[in-house]
């Protein structure tokens, strides 16, 4: 685990919470390895079929521009 990345990821994914949670989703920082933050959606994230959209397009993008180091985001389950 890539602690010196995880704060500033977890910062990152804080700022995005009530969105997720307004549609009835959140998310749970996994780990933070090699770059690629491993992710696991929850509530209706989890089971969505928009889900990859808002993982790739919202979640990713706002890490790769915030964080420096961050090289993709992956979902685990």
């Amino acid at each position: 685990m890539s602690q010196e990345l995880m704060e500033p990821v977890q910062e990152v994914l804080d700022k995005l919470r009530p969105f997720l949670i307004r549609d009835g989703g959140d998310c749970e920082l996994v780990d933070v390895e090699d770059g690629i933050v491993k992710l696991r959606l929850l509530g209706a994230c989890g089971t969505c079929p928009s889900s990859t959209i808002t993982l790739k397009a919202g979640i990713e993008r706002a890490l790769l521009e915030e964080v420096p180091g961050i090289v993709e985001v992956e979902q685990v389950f």
